[in-house]
């Protein structure tokens, strides 16, 4: 298992603090909102970083980097020409334009790169189904953040409305589009657009407290059993990650601290102990187990939370393409 002191974001601050505020602003304009939050948060709290750990990140960064070819390096005409042929050149347009300026095209993007506090106050009083349609087009760990600032007596009707989200007449959206003060300029191409569905309700209830969940799920059991039963099918917890296939297991070990595993496992079965045993070195699982009986009582809300933390990690790497999830909801949750 490699230096789990530093976790993916942090070597990533440390990669970017080292390449300068120039080079860093370009590289950080190709990553998602959610990404540069998260790398930023990282770079905030770095302070007189060791010599060791800077020159381990590197390394690291280097021999990621070594894994890869060249293909693709260079060829924005070839991007552009395979865009245009997959999703034609209006949503071809979109995508590069985002890319290039790290900004959406219209108000619905913008909302990735705000605050969840801030969101909340903007979509509270308004309709159920347009809170919905907000939060299906939000990141999982987004929305669910901003499921959790709305009044209680909201979330279950909310989450139902998402579920059953399918797809969105136009006028739906230029509405919602009046509701965050954007519009779409008279825009006649505009078509249906797929959103929500019972994927997207599972995975914002993934990201949301345990205690939330559950009242949530029952909530919504009391409306629609049958509904909450198939949402809850495609919830991924995280003793599902047993399910991984060794080489998915050990990139995402590499990608979470020692600490936080340690938390994560207190409250683990033993399957997903002798999965992480297995994938790691004999020395470093001899250490891990020594970690665990020496800890002490730890709370069931700390546990629950870094558990959530290393499924986060694992959602956004197997979105990556990095990783390949299994468990509870199987390949339809991908």
């Amino acid at each position: 298992m490699n230096d789990h002191s530093l976790d993916g974001a942090a070597r990533s601050a440390i990669l970017l603090m080292s390449l300068g505020e120039q080079t860093a602003a370009e590289v950080m304009k190709y990553m998602e909102p959610r990404e540069v939050q998260k790398i930023g948060e990282a770079m905030s709290t770095l302070h007189n970083v060791p010599r060791e750990k800077v020159e381990r990140a590197l390394e690291a960064f280097l021999e990621s980097v070594g894994e890869q070819t060249d293909f693709g390096i260079g060829n924005d005409e070839y991007l552009r020409s395979v865009l245009v042929r997959a999703l034609g050149e209006d949503k071809a347009s979109g995508i590069l334009d985002r890319i290039s300026s790290g900004q959406g095209s219209h108000g619905l993007d913008q909302l990735k790169w705000m605050d969840g506090r801030a969101i909340a106050e903007i979509v509270r009083f308004e309709h159920p189904q347009i809170i919905a349609l907000v939060l299906s087009y939000l990141d999982p760990d987004q929305a669910a953040e901003v499921l959790q600032l709305l009044p209680e007596k909201l979330r279950s009707d909310v989450i139902m409305r998402v579920a059953t989200l399918d797809t969105v007449h136009p006028r739906a959206i230029k509405e919602l589009d009046q509701v965050l003060e954007k519009q779409f300029s008279g825009n006649t191409s505009i078509k249906t657009a797929k959103v929500g569905g019972l994927k997207s309700a599972a995975e914002i209830l993934n990201y949301l407290d345990s205690s939330i969940e559950e009242a949530v799920i029952g909530q919504i059991s009391e409306t629609d059993e049958e509904l909450a039963h198939n949402i809850e099918d495609l919830m991924f917890v995280f003793d599902n990650l047993a399910d991984l296939d060794d080489r998915s297991m050990q990139a995402l070990l590499r990608e979470v601290s020692s600490e936080t595993l340690v938390v994560a496992l207190k409250g683990a079965d033993e399957k997903m102990r002798e999965k992480v045993f297995s994938n790691i070195s004999k020395r470093a699982a001899e250490m891990l187990r020594d970690d665990l009986e020496t800890k002490g009582p730890v709370r069931l809300s700390e546990v629950e939370a870094a558990q959530k933390e290393i499924l986060g990690v694992a959602r956004r790497m197997a979105d990556a393409g990095e990783i390949t999830l299994g468990g509870k909801g199987g390949d339809e949750f991908l």
